[in-house]
């Protein structure tokens, strides 16, 4: 029996109808930017396994750090007692975050350093008496997939099944460019009440919406006036953290700085799961009290995880090695130079470029995550050996720093591909797919 069978016998994958979906693709080891699958098949990883991936599959030096980890101590309850790792990685992330935050909370991913992000603004205000309670987020935002992340996400067909069970939050415009003031104007509106507690964004590119990009500048404004009105600022740099943006967080590009910022994805590289929220000291001091309600009641069985903790290190020792610095810069302008030369294409209707992310937006029939034309542009990728998971119509390309130019040459000629099936100059009959329901 196949890996994918057995596969099939006993797992159930994420954000997959069973039913209908191919056979998964088995992957049996990684290097660089570099699947290697059973039968063979290489595949460049141009999505960084779901924007986690900073340095590289397999990499040696973070293997390394973690194997040394395990064979000094694998875990420690997180409650009273503390331990090397997480001091360390808690002191160093400080040194590299935005100005002003000054105390870490370990969770287990981005979805829950969300949680901990919101719950700590909403007790914020009832540990100082002041009735505020209602989060101001992006529309077609996404934060997770837990019950408070799904709520400050947008109403979708993600989490349609839910919205009885999910707080109301007050929705506003995404401020891309030429719509700022529309947005601007909707902040102030909800701003002028009394009664909210927070603004959390995706600071700089919303991702799942489809890597939507605004500026700094007008984030910048809307900060401001959260400040003017005594709102607190969530910056979810899950996905956006650790260079992804060309600098070390989104929030490095602005003038004013969050309150709060949400980490996870490239916190450890990818090596494992970690998720960690900062906060200022203003926040911080609010729970300190001789009154234990005041407490932030909220923690994980793995919070602060000896093992991810060395990972996370690691990953950071090559973060900030001039020699990955380089190849960001590189990647960003490589980038750059691509997306000049789509604009023009037929069937583009859009490119949009941050630091290492880019976005390619093409005519479709409908727009929509469900849109049939990402099956086949997804098929198509996968038959050149590059692992592009389309959002809809929208293809994104999110690499491992380490990727080489040939391999992101690969890339670049596979979406000139995916141009050009669409226009009709390119034939593609997409593979029978493989399912145990026929």
């Amino acid at each position: 029996m196949s890996l994918a069978e057995r596969d099939h016998n006993v797992i159930w994958h994420p954000y997959t109808q069973m039913k209908t979906a191919a056979l998964p693709i088995p992957i049996v080891r990684g290097e660089g930017a570099l699947l290697y699958a059973e039968d063979g098949k290489t595949y460049i990883d141009a999505v960084a396994s779901w924007w986690v991936n900073l340095h590289g599959h397999a990499h040696s030096y973070i293997a390394q750090k973690v194997a040394d980890q395990l064979q000094t101590l694998e875990h420690v309850i997180f409650a009273g007692f503390t331990h090397p790792a997480a001091i360390t990685f808690a002191e160093r992330l400080i040194q590299i975050l935005p100005t002003g935050q000054s105390r870490i909370f370990y969770s287990d991913n981005g979805s829950t350093a969300v949680e901990v992000a919101l719950k700590m603004a909403i007790q914020y205000w009832q540990n100082k008496g002041i009735p505020k309670r209602k989060i101001i987020a992006f529309r077609n935002s996404y934060h997770g997939d837990t019950f408070g992340a799904m709520a400050v996400s947008a109403r979708s067909a993600f989490t349609a099944p839910f919205w009885s069970y999910l707080f109301e939050v007050c929705f506003i415009d995404v401020p891309i460019p030429g719509h700022e003031e529309e947005t601007i104007k909707q902040l102030e509106a909800y701003a002028h009440a009394s009664d909210v507690a927070a603004f959390i964004y995706e600071p700089l590119v919303l991702g799942t919406a489809g890597m939507v990009m605004y500026t700094p500048q007008v984030l910048d404004q809307l900060l401001s006036i959260c400040q003017q009105h005594d709102i607190l600022t969530i910056a979810d740099e899950v996905m956006t953290g650790f260079g992804r943006t060309g600098r070390t967080f989104a929030s490095d590009y602005q003038q004013l700085k969050p309150d709060m910022v949400t980490m996870s994805k490239g916190l450890t590289g990818g090596t494992m799961a970690l998720g960690a929220t900062s906060c200022n000291e203003k926040i911080y001091e609010a729970f300190l009290s001789d009154d234990k309600h005041k407490t932030l009641f909220h923690g994980h069985s793995y919070t602060g995880n000896p093992v991810a903790c060395a990972a996370g290190l690691a990953s950071m020792d090559l973060l900030l090695q001039e020699e990955t610095q380089q190849h960001i810069t590189h990647i960003s302008q490589r980038h750059t130079a691509f997306a000049e030369q789509l604009k023009s294409m037929p069937k583009v209707v859009e490119v949009r470029q941050q630091g290492t992310i880019l976005a390619v937006e093409f005519e479709a029939d409908g727009t929509s995550y469900f849109n049939k034309l990402g099956d086949t542009l997804y098929s198509f990728a996968l038959e050149q050996g590059v692992i592009l998971r389309p959002l809809g119509n929208i293809i994104y390309v999110i690499p491992p720093y380490c990727i080489t130019d040939a391999q992101l040459d690969q890339v670049y000629q596979t979406i000139r591909g995916m141009q050009e099936l669409i226009t009709g100059n390119r034939y593609f009959e997409p593979p029978q797919q493989t399912t145990l329901h026929d």
